[in-house]
């Protein structure tokens, strides 16, 4: 009898430790997101794989570019986050019209080049703002937590928020950007970037491999002219696709099955906040809950999330960054999802601001009712705001 319990509490030690390794994780940043299948956690973290991978040149790095690797720029709190890179765009205001100036080598500068110390490669150079150019205007790095749900967020449902928001306050109310999809040739709502300029996570892969690092797959073939100057294309180690496709779609399946960043700590001062941010007209922009379409992964199948961003495009006066992308003027930038503001270093567009004060003070044009309704608060009101945004 007395073998017999000994090998029951060996045999219940053993269950519970197999069932302690099984339970699921705490909540963190860079989590898939909960209830994937084998296979789908499978093609998670090999996405993950190739986002962290650097490239070389004879696998299609450059000729200009302005990372090797993704993780190299998305970075903060996990892969996957944002980061302090503040990349540079320009263009040209001419008679009240933007040229990117393409022929310059914009809209995006790629400031570092391929290049070898024995001179087996061309002698390539990064790009500058040329003279021409008389906008400029920094990009942060943005996070990529969470975009998986955007991304299945269908279209009418944002044409619907804008409308929505049009009939509450036409004065606070944002607009979609229509933009086109590059695999279908359709006009669609963006969602994507700074401007919403691009509508899914699989155009945001193959145009971020592209622009940030030089490599061409099916989606875009044709390499960016250093400078704009094709002729030294010729130079060029790897030319022709770099990337078949399947770089492109690890990184689609990577940011899709990309977790939600967690929230920080819950308090009476934070519940205070989120009631400040309410009462102020934050949420008129920043809308805290939007919810997915049909979705053939079970895990992002009509479900409610917190991005705090109606990700439509807003005229921020003053505050804009001068770019034209599709239907967003020089004034217009898409509204930034506030989740995962716990771990951002730099905020707004262009990364001027360095503290969450700082960032809701700059804010302008259909901004500036919130912007000074928060100066009217007392200290007590401001702090409460202030806890309540760093525990997104």
């Amino acid at each position: 009898m007395r073998a017999r319990s000994l090998s029951l509490l060996v045999v219940c030690v053993v269950c519970l430790l197999v069932g302690a390794n099984e339970r699921p994780q705490p909540p963190a940043f860079g989590n898939p997101v909960p209830g994937l299948t084998n296979e789908q956690r499978t093609r998670f973290d090999a996405g993950k794989d190739e986002f962290e991978a650097a490239e070389e040149a004879d696998e299609g790095l450059g000729p200009v570019f302005n990372g090797r690797s993704c993780v190299e720029c998305h970075a903060a709190g996990a892969t996957g986050g944002g980061g302090e890179l503040v990349e540079t765009r320009f263009g040209r205001m001419q008679n009240g019209t933007f040229d990117p100036l393409a022929s310059l080598g914009g809209s995006l500068i790629q400031t570092t080049a391929i290049t070898s110390a024995d001179g087996s490669l061309y002698d390539y150079k990064g790009e500058t703002v040329p003279k021409q150019a008389n906008v400029t205007a920094g990009r942060r790095t943005t996070a990529l937590f969470g975009l998986g749900l955007v991304d299945a967020v269908p279209d009418g449902a944002f044409q619907q928020l804008a409308a929505q928001e049009a009939a509450s306050d036409p004065s606070m109310a944002g607009r979609p950007n229509i933009v086109t999809n590059v695999v279908t040739g359709m006009d669609v709502v963006g969602k994507f970037g700074w401007k919403s300029q691009v509508p899914t996570l699989f155009q945001f892969s193959a145009d971020a491999y592209l622009n940030e690092m030089g490599i061409t797959s099916p989606l875009f073939p044709n390499e960016n002219c250093p400078q704009g100057n094709c002729g030294e294309l010729v130079h060029n180690p790897a030319p022709g696709i770099n990337d078949a496709g399947d770089g492109v779609e690890a990184f689609a399946d990577f940011m899709t099955m990309l977790g939600t960043p967690p929230r920080g700590n819950i308090d009476n001062d934070v519940r205070a906040g989120e009631r400040v941010f309410q009462q102020i007209g934050c949420a008129a922009c920043h809308t805290p809950t939007l919810r997915t379409g049909p979705s053939e992964i079970a895990a992002l199948d009509r479900v409610a999330f917190h991005p705090y961003s109606d990700f439509l495009l807003h005229d921020i006066g003053r505050l804009g960054d001068g770019i034209t992308q599709s239907r967003a003027g020089g004034r217009d930038m898409r509204t930034s999802p506030l989740w995962g503001l716990r771990v951002v270093t730099r905020y707004l567009h262009d990364g001027r601001a360095h503290t969450v004060q700082d960032a809701i003070l700059a804010h302008d044009g259909q901004g500036r009712k919130s912007r000074d309704a928060f100066n009217g608060l007392d200290r007590r009101g401001k702090d409460q705001l202030v806890k309540f945004l760093n525990s997104l």
